[in-house]
């Protein structure tokens, strides 16, 4: 693989034809099951790509906080989705009551207290927004339980709030096999409230679930819209989930390879200058590794420091030489872009197969929602 000599490592790279490619073929099968699709916009932080995810067919971007809410409503989103339990302190009042002033705006509650706290806050200006009743479907976070929606709900309607439908995060997707499982049980809970508050007297609800392991399933159960977002990238996760190939990974990490340790059997272990300052840390129990190295299928990262990434090559393998630079690929890729302020859109040229990818730089995107955690 090429990486141009311009690139100073660790440096993170998008591949700008994956992540077209990425984007479009979810927006189709999303289309194709009869599902809106609201990607989460925590994953990127960047309005370019959000411009693309709308160019494809989304309906509007799910983002975790009210800062990110900001950045995409200024750069031109006018239809957004806080999905979180927010709880309304004095300083977030107003900056949720401009939002609601020039986007659509829903946010979240999962409890009875969180409504009138969040009508409470918005005094007159309640009716600017739409809640969306969170529920627990099998990830043990934040959620109510399916039969106390109908309850959160009419506290949020008696207060003064519109209520807009529910959702629910099937974080248990992540794990080898558990997909299937997972959105049968967002199917559920999000059926069984939706029932109850239906009973109460809300209709046209919004059924809104998806995470990016469910949203390769082929049955689009209860959900009316989905809200995945690693799928634009992937990572070292979906690979070894099953959902991705080497060939779907859109980001990157380019580091160097500064020490190394030949074994006489060949392979050995290399190090290279990216560690959790870039990379995050993230290591499910059942992952293989801190990372993988994209053209080296065999090849995993075993151990990570602030600014050192320890790989090993399996016997056999060629041992990259020093300065050498590869292509990382994060466990968890939405801790990247969170972690630098810009990133290098690349496109290959030349030789065209998942491990010799020679690039051309494109174009540079500042990550504009960096930072913005309240």
């Amino acid at each position: 693989m090429a990486i141009p000599d311009t690139v100073q490592t660790p440096e993170v790279l998008i591949d700008l034809d994956i992540l077209q490619r990425n984007i479009n073929a979810l927006a189709r099968a999303v289309a194709s099951r009869g599902q809106r699709l609201r990607p989460h916009a925590k994953t990127h932080k960047i309005p370019q790509i959000a411009e693309l995810q709308m160019a494809a067919g989304a309906r509007g971007l799910t983002v975790a906080t009210v800062g990110e809410a900001e950045v995409f409503a200024r750069n031109g989103v006018q239809d957004l989705f806080i999905a979180y339990p927010l709880w309304v302190g004095g300083p977030m009042a107003p900056r949720l009551k401009a939002l609601g002033g020039k986007t659509r705006l829903r946010v979240g509650v999962d409890s009875v207290e969180g409504a009138r706290n969040l009508a409470e806050r918005l005094g007159a200006d309640a009716g600017i927004l739409e809640v969306m009743i969170e529920l627990d479907s099998g990830h043990r976070r934040s959620g109510a339980a399916p039969d106390a929606a109908a309850e959160v709900a009419r506290a949020a309607r008696a207060a003064g709030l519109r209520v807009a439908g529910l959702f629910t995060f099937p974080g248990h997707s992540y794990g080898p096999g558990a997909a299937r499982g997972a959105a049968d049980d967002e199917s559920r809970v999000l059926s069984e409230a939706a029932r109850d508050l239906r009973a109460a007297g809300f209709r046209d609800l919004e059924l809104s679930g998806g995470s990016t392991p469910t949203a390769h399933t082929p049955d689009p159960g209860a959900a009316t819209e989905v809200r995945p977002g690693v799928y634009i990238f992937n990572d070292a996760q979906q690979l070894e989930m099953g959902h991705c190939g080497f060939a779907d990974i859109a980001l990157t990490v380019a580091s160097t390879v500064v020490s190394r340790r030949p074994h006489a059997q060949g392979g050995g272990q290399a190090v290279l200058d990216a560690g959790t300052k870039v990379l995050g840390g993230d290591r499910p129990a059942w992952a293989s590794g801190f990372a993988r190295i994209l053209g080296s299928p065999e090849s995993h990262v075993t151990a990570l420091s602030e600014h050192h990434a320890t790989v090993d090559f399996p016997e056999g393998s060629r041992l990259p030489g020093y300065g050498e630079k590869l292509q990382v690929i994060p466990n968890h890729v939405c801790l990247v872009p969170n972690l630098v302020d810009a990133v290098t859109v690349v496109q290959r040229h030349g030789a065209d197969t998942e491990g010799d990818r020679t690039y051309r730089i494109v174009d540079r995107w500042a990550v504009a929602a960096r930072g913005r955690n309240n």
